[in-house]
């Protein structure tokens, strides 16, 4: 009982709660304040935003991004199969002391025939926008993001997660890069609760299902 008991607990929201802890943001670490003078004299300072740097695209740890979400995939796959095969062996025998008379037993024939038609279909699409944070900073300036949106509707949960690395060049002007320019993509759309539990199968009817023969 304590052991049913404790599977029971480990419903759908629980587990999601738990994964969600890989996608909390990440702050950047406290820098020391940028120089104020300009050693060479003059009136740009690259470590220093102003007047003449006015560029709010992230480009550090902890600056926050928007991804624009363009997804649509469609796949479609059709195969026809058939084969057919027909054989006959007749055998005659001499009338002699009344052989012939057999020769109906010893005719056969064999006819086979195969057809199959299959078939497969899939369209998929996600669109929308969500902010995430810069995780890490390459050497070579591309910048590696990860975050998450929770939406509790109703009797459930709905949780969307993005993982990659985009390059700072696809990041446009007003901070939204394409989710379609993000390397080694990880997007991630699940739901969880109550409503989420009813559309899968329980435990133990799958280990029932796996171990039944028929």
């Amino acid at each position: 009982m304590i052991f049913l008991t404790a599977l029971s607990g480990c419903n759908s929201t629980r587990v999601e709660e738990q994964n969600s802890i890989e996608y909390q943001p990440v702050h950047s670490l406290a820098l020391s304040p940028a120089p104020t003078r300009f050693a060479s004299g003059a009136i740009y300072n690259s470590a220093q935003a102003g007047l003449f740097a006015t560029d709010r695209r992230a480009s550090r740890v902890g600056d926050i991004l928007t991804v624009s979400f363009a997804e649509s995939f469609q796949a479609t796959k059709s195969q026809n199969a058939a084969n057919g095969k027909t054989t006959g062996y007749d055998v005659n025998m001499p009338n002699i002391l009344g052989l012939g008379a057999l020769e109906p037993a010893l005719s056969t024939g064999v006819n086979q025939s195969f057809s199959g038609t299959g078939s497969a279909a899939q369209s998929n699409s996600l669109t929308g926008q969500m902010s995430v944070t810069v995780a890490r900073v390459f050497d070579g300036g591309n910048l590696e993001i990860m975050g998450q949106k929770k939406l509790t509707l109703n009797n459930g949960d709905e949780y969307i997660r993005v993982h990659g690395i985009v390059r700072p060049e696809d990041i446009g002007s007003d901070n939204v890069v394409s989710s379609d320019r993000i390397a080694n993509a990880e997007i991630k759309y699940i739901g969880a609760g109550d409503v989420a539990d009813t559309a899968k199968v329980g435990w133990l009817q799958k280990v029932l299902t796996t171990v039944s023969p028929y």
